[in-house]
């Protein structure tokens, strides 16, 4: 399957389910305090039993095609664990989750599973923005002894300078089946919003803060 076309179909299903969506009358109020036109909840997913399905089957067809290998499989929390379950199980791959931080009691553990050092984990997210928030999770697994080059989601943002992520300083690649790119595609292929609201998004993914200027 051709990258652009299942990335394409994963952003048919995003919009469909309502993942994605828009708001440009009355902007979404980020957990920042910032406005957005756009909010991505790809926590959705787990709930739509047949566009999941079509995830998890194009998911692992992205790993076969591009040849990335792992042992292990390890969830993020939160958003991340259910999808690293679901792969798991469908690629029978021992799985692992890995917390924020040491859960303070107990063994005071961050990660919960059972690994061996030296295995190759992938980390699993529901999505990315700039990379910024995985940092924890590998520097977590790798402190624990295991090797950690790639990081899969299923939605990212790709509007941020790669080379300025901190997931670029530890040399891990962020892997995913659809971007803001994708979206957009299939926007302007469906008509789905007029060409001022189609440059209103533009404008807030390549030069937010003047989209701000203009939206207060």
């Amino acid at each position: 399957m051709q990258d652009t076309r299942y990335k394409e179909k994963i952003a048919e299903i995003l919009i469909e389910i309502e993942s994605v969506k828009f708001s440009f009358e009355k902007p979404f109020i980020l957990t920042s305090g910032l406005k957005s036109p756009v909010y991505v909840d790809c926590r959705k997913i787990i709930g739509f039993v047949k566009q999941r399905t079509e995830i998890l089957k194009l998911a692992r067809e992205y790993f076969l095609i591009n040849n990335i290998e792992f042992d292990i499989i390890a969830g993020g929390e939160t958003a991340g664990i259910p999808y690293a379950a679901f792969l798991s199980e469908q690629l029978e791959k021992q799985m692992i989750y890995v917390r924020k931080k040491p859960k303070g009691f107990g063994k005071n553990q961050q990660i919960e599973g059972s690994f061996k050092n030296g295995q190759k984990a992938l980390l699993i997210e529901d999505l990315a923005t700039d990379g910024g928030s995985k940092v924890l999770f590998v520097k977590a697994m790798r402190d624990a002894g295991l090797k950690v080059d790639d990081v899969f989601v299923i939605f990212y943002y790709d509007i941020f300078d790669y080379q300025n992520s901190p997931l670029f300083d530890l040399n891990i690649k962020i892997h995913s089946l659809c971007t803001w790119k994708n979206i957009i595609s299939i926007i302007e292929k469906n008509n789905l919003y007029n060409s001022n609201e189609i440059s209103n998004l533009k404008l807030f993914l390549t030069e937010p803060e003047n989209w701000r200027k203009k939206n207060e």
